[in-house]
């Protein structure tokens, strides 16, 4: 999402006070840290390897646009946590390396949402990747945060990749009339869709697809409706084993995971937003797969387990 001050400022920095520097560390162990550090992290998934990248942190003000089911949860939970009113929150990108292909999925923020943010392209190369090498990039939604990274200075990130999106995704953000519908806070999107989306367009390497749909072998898109209209999560899976990729199912773990009914201000319908989440949370405490997430302390990746009424993250050890 040349650039212009509006809008870095429209979208997600609306609603944030502060940005922050630094990365946040998942747990104490030296390897762990020292993903942090490098800004990447890599994990096997059967014959596949999956890379996190980050792409930086932001201040999510918790008490400001968390929109609670039960008064002063948010804040008890924050409590509990032992974290302030604005949470150090990580934004995620991850590369899928099947031998064949290079599949990446979201971009990260670009140069949209100020210098704490954008750093996937960086971290890419830090792993061992040139843009140039990505067959495919899979966005689970069109916010700057996560679509922002497809374009910088005039110029298209990944020249040789398909930019793959769900359908009613990219129709929604490609059409300014439904502005109004959508949180002061996230407008921007609109411009930071066109700037991002329009040069792989005009190259040809834009495509919509359906929820549902395999997109490549193994890699099957995962309707998620509520936080935006085509919010799509992808399923990965290799030699039995299985990942799925969530998107914004969840943007702050320590309060949406005791009570997945805790939304955030910009979810476009509420009420899917909590189903897909609680049905998500399930599944993964179920069924025990991978799981990676867009806001979960880099490298979001790790496992879902049941408690009480609620769900607690354990990240995967190194």
């Amino acid at each position: 999402m040349s650039i212009s001050k509006s809008i870095r400022v429209s979208l997600i920095l609306k609603t944030l006070a502060v940005t922050l520097t630094g990365f946040v560390a998942v747990s104490s162990t030296h390897a762990a840290t020292q993903a942090v550090s490098l800004g990447f992290y890599k994990v096997k998934l059967g014959e596949v390897t999956v890379i996190a990248l980050s792409d930086g942190v932001f201040a999510l003000p918790a008490g400001q646009i968390m929109v609670e089911a039960h008064k002063g949860e948010v804040n008890e939970a924050l409590t509990k946590a032992h974290a302030g009113a604005t949470v150090p929150t990580s934004v995620n990108a991850f590369l899928i390396d099947t031998g064949a292909k290079r599949i990446l999925i979201d971009t990260g923020s670009g140069a949209f949402l100020g210098p704490t943010l954008g750093e996937v392209e960086k971290h890419l190369e830090a792993a061992g990747y040139q843009p140039g090498q990505i067959d495919e990039v899979l966005i689970t939604h069109l916010h700057a945060d996560h679509a922002g990274g497809l374009f910088n200075k005039g110029q298209v990130v990944y020249p040789n990749a398909t930019v793959r999106v769900d359908e009613n995704e990219a129709r929604f953000w490609q059409d300014r009339a439904n502005i109004a519908k959508v949180d002061p806070s996230v407008q921007g999107t609109f411009d930071a869709v066109e700037a991002a989306l329009t040069p792989y367009a005009a190259a040809g390497h834009l495509k919509t697809f359906h929820a549902g749909e395999q997109l490549e072998p193994g890699i099957t898109a995962v309707s998620e409706p509520g936080h935006t209209p085509g919010h799509t999560g992808y399923r990965v899976e290799s030699d039995g084993q299985v990942l799925l990729v969530w998107g914004d199912l969840v943007h702050l773990a320590m309060v949406q995971l005791p009570d997945p009914k805790v939304t955030i201000k910009f979810d476009s319908t509420p009420a899917d937003a909590i189903a897909a989440r609680e049905k998500a949370l399930s599944d993964a405490a179920q069924k025990g797969y991978l799981v990676a997430a867009a806001h979960v302390d880099f490298p979001g990746i790790g496992k879902v387990s049941k408690t009480g009424r609620g769900y607690v993250w354990t990240p995967v050890k190194p």
